[in-house]
């Protein structure tokens, strides 16, 4: 019983947006505090091999601020959901640079 009341209680609070906040116009989601997430897509250079992705991933993982990263080794892209509040596009591009991976912004 206990068990469906929680999963009915996660529900709602997905399906109300409360667990992740409130889309706005543009992609950019409010979060707690009023800051916004912002996605961006990095050119990722030097990935030559199936691991260089996963460091990518860990590296920008690592950047206080990051929400989310999907890295294509196949694309050379990583895209980076993250807090405008708390990091900015240089300090994720200096992350996977100090990897070894050197990134830019793709417009």
């Amino acid at each position: 019983m206990i068990k469906l009341l929680t999963s009915v209680a996660l529900g709602l609070l997905l399906l109300l947006g409360l667990a992740g906040g409130f889309l706005h116009p543009g992609g950019s989601q409010a979060i707690a505090g009023g800051a916004s997430e912002k996605t961006i897509t990095l050119a990722v250079k030097n990935m030559y091999c199936a691991d260089c992705p996963f460091i990518v991933k860990k590296s920008l993982e690592a950047v206080p601020g990051v929400a989310k990263v999907s890295v294509s080794y196949k694309d050379k892209t990583a895209v980076v959901t993250y807090d405008e509040s708390k990091a900015a596009v240089p300090a994720l591009i200096k992350a996977t640079t100090d990897a070894g991976y050197p990134s830019t912004q793709k417009n």
